[in-house]
């Protein structure tokens, strides 16, 4: 770890316009620069960097943050590795705490390793110019199409057949015999001849060589591809897992294509190596491959650090799409848009980038691309004919596919689809959605939530028909206008609790955009009609939030707030922004960024101003905006803990436990009566 002081260093003497022009050409525009955004594809300026801040933001897509962060982004680093390139860029000197005897072992032993493999790397691409390689090696890669320069962009090699070659250059180059075999370029088998050592062989003897590159592009791993007919030999053979090489953490191509899929704000996904390679010699750069394993969720995450949206690619093998469609629901399940592609019958990536060109193929993926309801039914429909049976296992396919997707709004926009193309009443798919939301999130989870509702079930067969043993107030008996076999209230209790703490993060974003922006000013607030005083924003806000004992729900908001609020009680002043606009951690930085450079709903216009009408500002606002949104996140608080005290009456086993419940829930209805009449009384 890099030392505070050394952090501190590094932050004082980045300067965000000198950072940025590394990689962008700035024009200045009044006191900031601008330039088209690095992130995505744009022909007017958005991409604005403000010198006396220090911050960068894209108002067309969104991006923003420090120097380092901006570093981070653009080149695909690490939050430590984009402190050493700024420390490079003005000299400083990385001081980096004193490790352990242990971690100090094993951060050389990985550094090691990847000395090791970068050797490696370029003794198999020294190797296409041997005889053996020239005739095999690249006599493959010609065969594939592949030209000059895409070999060498991707770093292509050889390994010989010989089977201990490779391993014998590496011991006599002085590499060491632990890390060959750590990284696994190099298999030790004992002997029966030789019980004091062993006998080296190759792994990827006779094999041509596909470097696998880090994000930062530091190769880690090979998948290696034989050129014998033999059955018996794997084709494919991939470097097992080892320190530096981890496969679920890893995607073949995404150094190669970082800065594309950002550009495009799109990402494209194939299986092997050879599809990756002939998309970027057809010109199309924004796509990567799982190398042939399962999608796992880390990767699906490393892809979501450039884009939200995947493009997925078929080839026409209807038994392999059908194997890889719970990929789509991975995706799905972290956030992201998915859409699918389908090839003509016969073709995959490779084939079909051979012959297309860029325009071509980025036209046949526009044209055929489909949202996953229209590709999982066109596909699992083909089977179902008029069977019933098949029909509804579709359907119910698709059902699972949205009950996982985490924004309420997006799962209703998708029922919506649904329900429109399957034919099926909107109605059914809620309640079918919110079951399986239910029983899917996890196991654990699920058999929780079923647990509750037979408890439910069987309290309410208990006391059937009220009478005085259920207690004032409760009464077990459905509305008459209810009717028979309606939705149970504890499905829709997710869709309400997950909208509940969207409006709880947006308020929660508010408030603490205020500390930040106006925490050291005043503002007048009308106590009555008659009597105006001055308050401090900060003061207002901290004690407000102290008295009551709330605690943000939203993490990145609460370590501001509570940041924010220790500075401001113990050390008595109001901290700097830039203290938070180049915090430590990238995620504070990023989020304060947005706060500090989200626009106004209700900033003055050109509209305004051509009719002489005077709009006023945020500042001018905020005797009454912070009043009102102090009341009415208060009233999102109470109505969460309502929500989940309703939640637990569903679980609940004894009348006694339920009237207590409901008198809690009485006394919240009536504190949250009393915060809107105070809402209503400083509109």
């Amino acid at each position: 770890m890099i030392d505070r002081q050394t952090v501190d260093r590094i932050f004082a003497a980045a300067d965000i316009v000198e950072v940025v022009s590394d990689f962008v050409t700035l024009k200045k525009k009044g006191v900031n620069y601008q330039a088209c955004c690095p992130f995505h594809n744009e022909k007017t300026p958005s991409f604005v960097v403000s010198p006396s801040k220090g911050l960068y933001k894209c108002f067309g897509c969104g991006k923003g943050g420090n120097a380092i962060s901006f570093v981070m982004e653009h080149e695909g680093l690490s939050y430590v590795e984009a402190l050493k390139w700024v420390a490079r860029k003005y000299g400083i000197e990385v001081k980096e705490r004193e490790q352990s005897p242990e971690e100090k072992q094993r951060n050389d032993d990985r550094e090691s390793m990847m000395i090791v493999t970068s050797w490696a790397n370029q003794y198999f691409a020294d190797q296409l110019r041997t005889p053996e390689g020239e005739s095999v090696g690249v006599g493959y890669f010609r065969e594939r199409g592949f030209t000059d320069a895409t070999i060498a962009k991707f770093q292509l090699g050889y390994c010989p057949a010989k089977g201990d070659a490779m391993t014998r250059a590496a011991l006599e180059g002085g590499y060491r015999e632990e890390f060959l075999v750590g990284t696994g370029l190099t298999i030790k088998r004992e002997t029966a001849n030789d019980r004091s050592g062993g006998e080296y062989y190759d792994r990827f003897c006779g094999r041509v060589m596909f470097p696998v590159h880090s994000l930062s592009g530091r190769v880690i791993a090979f998948g290696g591809r034989t050129l014998r007919t033999d059955k018996k030999v794997a084709k494919y053979l991939n470097s097992p897992e080892s320190e530096i090489y981890h496969k679920s953490n890893t995607l073949y191509g995404i150094y190669f294509a970082k800065k594309a899929i950002t550009q495009f704000n799109r990402c494209i996904l194939v299986e092997g190596y050879t599809d990756v390679l002939q998309m970027h010699q057809s010109g199309v750069e924004n796509v990567v491959a799982s190398s042939g394993t399962s999608l796992t969720v880390e990767q699906i995450k490393l892809v979501r650090r450039f884009t939200k949206n995947i493009t997925v690619i078929y080839d026409g093998d209807a038994a392999g799409i059908k194997a890889s469609m719970r990929g789509i629901d991975m995706i799905l399940r972290e956030g992201m848009t998915v859409r699918c592609v389908l090839l003509p019958e016969g073709e995959d990536p490779d084939s079909f980038a051979r012959t297309h060109n860029a325009t071509e193929l980025q036209g046949y993926v526009e044209e055929h691309e489909e949202d996953f309801i229209s590709f999982k039914t066109r596909i699992l429909l083909g089977d179902a004919a008029e069977d019933p049976i098949k029909r509804a296992e579709v359907i119910s396919s698709v059902v699972d596919s949205i009950a996982v997707i985490p924004e309420a709004i997006d799962r209703a926009v998708f029922v919506r689809d649904c329900a429109r193309k399957l034919e099926i009443d909107e109605d059914i798919l809620i309640r079918e959605v919110a079951r399986k939301q239910i029983t899917m999130v996890d196991g654990q989870a699920g058999r929780e939530a079923m647990d509750n509702q037979r408890r439910k079930e069987q309290f309410l067969q208990r006391h059937e028909g009220g009478g005085a043993s259920a207690g004032p107030g409760f009464s077990p008996e459905r509305p008459a206008s209810e009717p028979a076999g309606a939705v149970d209230l504890a499905p829709k209790l997710s869709f309400a609790e997950q909208g509940l703490n969207r409006e709880l993060r947006r308020l929660e974003r508010e408030l603490v955009g205020y500390l930040l922006k106006y925490g050291g000013e005043n503002f007048d607030f009308a106590m009555s009609p008659t009597e105006i005083v001055s308050m401090g924003v900060a003061e207002v806000i901290v004690n407000d939030l102290e008295m009551d004992r709330i605690e943000m729900h939203d993490p990145l908001c609460r370590q501001i707030y509570e940041e924010f609020a220790r500075i401001f009680r113990q050390e008595n002043r109001i901290p700097e922004v830039n203290h938070f606009i180049n915090h430590p951690s990238p995620e504070v930085a990023s989020l304060v960024v947005d706060l500090l450079t989200e626009e106004e709903t209700y900033a003055p216009s050109r509209m305004w101003e051509r009719y002489e009408i005077r709009v006023s500002t945020e500042r001018e606002r905020l005797g009454e905006a912070i009043p009102k949104a102090i009341t009415i996140y208060k009233s999102k608080v109470v109505s969460s803990i309502i929500a989940s005290l309703q939640k637990e009456l569903l679980g609940i086993e004894t009348m006694e436990e339920a009237q207590e419940i409901i008198r809690r829930l009485e006394s919240l209805n009536e504190l949250r009566k009393k915060i809107y009449e105070k809402y209503l009384r400083t509109v």
